[in-house]
């Protein structure tokens, strides 16, 4: 990119004073790098020289040196070490990091475009495994426009140096332009590439992450790279690049020491997402369209302009349970007709609330804990399901910063009313007539796990009967692709069977677990997956609410069921 921020004589002086500490080297590029708006320079603002030498003996120096009265600091390096620092962060991107902002090519233009595209390639694919690990079941389908990696870059680097924020926020008009010299569009070409090279897609606009990708960064030594790679990246930099920097930044805002003094004291002095929120271009798909990350939608705000596009509503708020998270009903009234909505908000699980549940599963299960991991499987495999034409609530709307979830309100009676009445039936109809659900019900978890997908959560209140007769899933916070199938069966019969009591409970028992098996080898179920659930590791997490003479019943049809014809 090339911005005129001197005049020509300068120019010259700099090239020259460069060429004076390479000899006898050739000098490669020379870029002129400053963090603030041409308007906002002036004669003393410290400008910083980036030189890159071929075969330069001393590898790396600095000087500083007064040019046609203007004050500049000169880092030298090595070419091969510069390359190394932009293809793997040789030096924590010490020198490399400069080619993210906004920058005059005095000589190299090509060069510098060359190694500014390769740096912002490998910047990508770092930022994209940071989401998949950040949101592994969101990843599959999230969309990203590509002014999320240039802000989430440079904030990246103001997390390291707070006070780089000042001096950079005038940057702000131009980030954001649309002349193809600007910042951006370094990320757009790096996009391009990584498009053929098949590394990445692109829909529409916006960068998806293929699903080789997601497998890849999952694997364990890559996520160990990648929190390498992530970890402030910038020792070696505070000790090379801070100190011109910090002249630069008190020669320009020495009215601000005060701020700093509490920005480095408080460290929330200066929010740098007042003028940059690399969120606000990461969205996640729901029933009404894509929503941002950065979302701050309110509920009342959610129900005047998405529900009812800008009118007037009157808003009552029934809390309709939830221990570990908040639930509640939104009924809302607008010219004589009321809409239900479901808002979820989730709540990160800490302390007792979370103690007794990990002793619970202690061995069989494990159990997503922080409210927004748990939204963001809620949200992804909602959509997963939906889209494959399973019964589920659709999302309406999703404020990712309050952790909270909209979705539609499902008239109907959870499928443990159905296990109760069993419970206390006596006459051979009423039993039919609640078994063929719980066969429905095994039939649709056999589907869902054709899709490698478990549940996680498959207790019968869980499950939704409509008016109608149609069978609803519900709460996939638990939710994820692959995963443990076989506690999906377990949990549904053995929770199912703390409703049933002695004498008649172990031949009930058998009933619900036989007409689950049947519905679920008949949607094309795996055998060895219900043979699992049956094993001892699952039995034993249930029996601190169930009889034992039940879950034995239920473990052995479990165990001992046979392929059907």
């Amino acid at each position: 990119m090339n911005q005129q921020y001197i005049d020509e004589k300068t120019q010259q002086q700099i090239t020259d004073f460069c060429r004076h500490i390479a000899k006898p080297a050739e000098v490669t590029a020379i870029s002129l790098f400053n963090s603030n708006t041409s308007e906002s320079l002036n004669r003393k603002t410290i400008l910083e020289i980036m030189l890159v030498i071929r075969d330069f003996k001393s590898r790396l120096t600095s000087y500083f040196k007064m040019v046609n009265q203007r004050p500049i600091v000169f880092l030298a390096m090595d070419q091969w070490v510069f390359e190394r620092d932009v293809e793997r962060g040789f030096l924590g991107e010490a020198f490399a990091g400069s080619l993210v902002f906004p920058y005059t090519a005095l000589q190299g233009k090509n060069y510098l475009n060359e190694q500014e595209i390769k740096l912002k390639k490998r910047l990508v694919l770092e930022l994209l495994e940071n989401i998949v690990l950040s949101y592994p079941e969101l990843s599959y389908s999230v969309k990203i426009k590509p002014q999320y990696f240039m802000y989430e870059v440079i904030l990246n680097r103001i997390r390291v140096f707070p006070p780089l924020a000042y001096s950079i926020s005038s940057l702000h008009g131009t980030l954001t332009a649309k002349d193809p010299e600007s910042v951006l569009h370094g990320y757009v070409e790096a996009l391009k590439q990584l498009e053929a090279e098949k590394k990445i897609g692109v829909l529409n606009g916006y960068v998806i992450i293929p699903r080789e990708f997601i497998v890849k960064s999952q694997k364990r030594r890559v996520r160990f790279v990648n929190l390498t790679k992530n970890t402030p990246r910038t020792l070696f930099t505070s000790f090379v690049k801070i100190f011109p920097q910090l002249l630069t930044f008190f020669s320009q805002n020495s009215e601000s020491l005060p701020t700093l003094q509490n920005l480095i004291l408080k460290k929330d002095g200066l929010s740098s997402r007042q003028f940059m929120d690399p969120e606000k271009y990461v969205f996640i798909p729901t029933s009404k369209g894509l929503v941002s990350l950065a979302d701050r939608t309110s509920i009342e705000n959610f129900t005047e302009k998405v529900l009812f596009k800008g009118e007037k509503a009157k808003i009552k708020l029934e809390p309709v349970g939830g221990v570990l998270n908040d639930v509640y009903l939104i009924r809302a009234y607008s010219k004589g007709k009321e809409t239900k909505v479901l808002v979820k908000r989730f709540k990160d699980w800490s302390g007792f609330k979370w103690f007794p549940l990990s002793i619970w599963s202690l061995g069989a299960r494990t159990f997503a804990v922080l409210g927004k991991s748990r939204l963001a499987k809620e949200c992804a495999i909602s959509e997963v399901l939906r889209s494959e034409g399973f019964n589920v609530p659709k999302i309406l709307h999703v404020n990712n910063n309050e952790r909270l979830v909209f979705m539609e309100y499902i008239e109907g009676e959870d499928l443990s009313n159905s296990i109760k009445r069993l419970a206390t039936s006596n006459t051979e109809e009423n039993k039919d007539k609640e078994l063929v659900n719980i066969e429905r019900v095994g039939e649709i978890y056999a589907r869902v796990h054709s899709l490698n997908v478990t549940l996680g959560d498959t207790k019968p209140e869980n499950i939704i009967v409509a008016p109608n007769g149609d069978l609803y899933l519900l709460d996939f916070e638990q939710a994820s692709r692959g995963d443990d199938k076989a506690w999906d069966i377990a949990e549904f019969l053995y929770y199912s069977g703390h409703y049933l009591q002695p004498p008649y409970g172990n031949g009930k028992a058998e009933l619900i677990a036989n007409s689950f098996i049947s519905g679920y080898l008949k949607g094309g179920g795996d055998l060895n997956t219900v043979r699992k659930a049956g094993a001892a590791k699952y039995t034993r997490v249930f029996s601190i609410f169930t009889t034992p003479s039940v879950i034995l019943a239920m473990s052995n049809a479990c165990k001992t069921v046979k392929e059907q014809k």
